[in-house]
C-alpha cells in the first residue's frame, strides 16, 4: 500500500509544476536527450526498423500509466473487422512470465501471454501474438495467418523497431499533466509530437493532429467466470467488495460508486499484478467486483469474482478519419456473409 500511495502522490504532483516537479526537472532534461538520441538512431538506420507488407496501426500513449489503450484497441479491431478488413494484433504481453514469441490461444493464461493480450483475444476473437520485439510478433502473425491484411499494435508508440503506417495516441482525463517529461512530469516523450489521430478523455491535449473525444462507462452487466451476465442493478441491494490491479484503481472504484454500488471493501493492487500473494480480506461473503483485465488472473483463484467490463465509445468521426487514412493502402473486401 505504501508503494501505491507513493504512486498516487507522484501522479498528483505531475498535474502541476510544483516543488516536486521542479526538483526532478533536471532529470527530465536528461530523459528528453535520451529520447531524442534514440529516435535519431532509428531515423538514420543505425538501429534497424522493420516494415511489414500490410498496414500497421499503432495504438499507444505518451504518458506513464494507463490511458485506456486496450479497450480502444478492441473497439478499433471490431470496427476494422466490420469494414471487411482481416485484422491481427501484436503486443509485448507486459507482465507475462515467458520470454518467447507465442500466439494467444484458448488455452493461454495471463502468466503465459499477459493479461491485456488475453483480454483482447477473448473480446475480439482475432489472432493475437505476443513478443518482446513487436516486429517478431508481426512476422509470426503473418506467417501463421496469411489472410491478415492489417496489423494492430497494442501499446507500441515508443517501439520504433516496428515501422507503423498509422499512429493513434490515447490520453486519459489527466491529459499531459504539467507538460514535463519523466520523472518531473508524466510524459514519456515530448508533446505535441507527430501522430495521425488523437483520442482523449476530458480535456483535449493540443497538437496539430485531428483530436476526438472518447467516452468511457461501465457496462450494465458484470460477467461471471462462466460468461453469464449479472446486472449491476441486482447488486444495489447489498454492499460489495471491489478489486483493481490497474494503473488507476481508484477510478474503477469511483465508477462503481457512480452506478450506485456501495463499496464496503476495496483492494487496490499494482498494475498488472499477478495475484500470486493476494489473499482476500474482509467479509468474504460479499460479491467481489473486478476489471476484465484482472479477471483473466483472478478467476482461477477466486472463481466467484464478477468482472465489470469498461466500455469505450469512439465517435463516428474518428472511425471515418481512420478509414480515410487506410484507403491509401487498399480497400478491404466487404464480407457480405456477416
Amino acid at each position: 500500500m505504501a508503494g501505491k500511495d507513493a504512486s498516487t502522490a507522484l501522479r498528483t504532483a505531475w498535474q502541476r509544476r510544483g516543488a516536486v516537479g521542479r526538483l526532478l526537472w533536471p532529470l527530465s532534461l536528461l530523459h528528453r536527450g535520451l529520447v531524442a538520441a534514440r529516435r535519431s538512431l532509428y531515423r538514420t538506420g543505425i538501429l534497424p526498423s522493420m516494415r511489414m507488407p500490410v498496414p500497421v496501426i499503432t495504438v499507444g500513449n505518451v504518458i506513464a500509466g494507463g490511458a485506456g489503450k486496450t479497450p480502444v484497441t478492441i473497439a478499433i479491431a471490431r470496427h476494422l473487422k466490420a469494414q471487411g478488413w482481416k485484422p491481427g494484433i501484436v503486443s509485448r504481453g507486459y507482465g507475462r512470465q515467458t520470454q518467447d514469441c507465442r500466439a494467444v490461444t484458448d488455452a493461454s493464461t495471463a502468466r503465459e501471454v499477459g493479461d491485456e493480450p488475453l483480454l483482447i483475444a477473448r473480446a475480439t476473437q482475432l489472432p493475437v501474438v505476443v513478443a518482446r520485439q513487436r516486429a517478431q510478433a508481426a512476422l509470426a502473425l503473418l506467417a501463421e495467418h496469411p489472410e491478415v491484411d492489417v496489423i494492430l499494435c497494442d501499446d507500441g508508440l515508443q517501439h520504433l523497431a516496428l515501422q507503423r503506417d498509422v499512429e493513434i495516441c490515447v490520453f486519459n482525463d489527466e491529459g499531459v499533466g504539467n507538460g514535463w517529461l519523466l520523472p518531473a512530469g508524466p510524459l514519456r516523450e515530448p508533446w505535441p509530437r507527430n501522430v495521425d489521430l488523437v483520442l482523449y478523455a476530458g480535456r483535449a491535449p493540443g497538437g496539430s493532429a485531428p483530436q476526438f473525444e472518447l467516452r468511457r462507462a461501465l457496462a450494465d452487466e458484470a460477467i461471471d467466470a462462466g460468461g453469464r451476465g449479472v446486472p449491476l442493478s441486482a447488486l444495489l441491494a447489498r454492499p460489495v467488495a471491489a478489486l483493481a490491479g490497474i494503473a488507476r484503481p481508484e477510478e474503477f472504484f469511483a465508477m462503481l460508486r457512480a452506478r450506485g454500488l456501495v463499496l464496503a471493501d476495496t483492494h487496490a493492487l499494482p498494475d498488472h499484478s499477478d495475484f500470486s500473494d493476494w489473499q482476500r480480506t474482509g467479509d468474504s461473503t460479499l460479491p467481489l467486483l473486478c476489471t476484465e483485465k484482472d479477471a483473466t488472473k483472478l478467476w482461477p483463484i477466486e472463481p466467484r469474482a464478477l468482472a465489470v467490463p469498461l466500455l469505450v465509445e469512439l465517435p463516428q468521426a474518428f472511425f471515418e478519419a481512420l478509414d480515410r487514412i487506410l484507403r491509401r493502402y487498399h480497400q478491404p473486401l466487404v464480407n457480405t456473409h456477416e
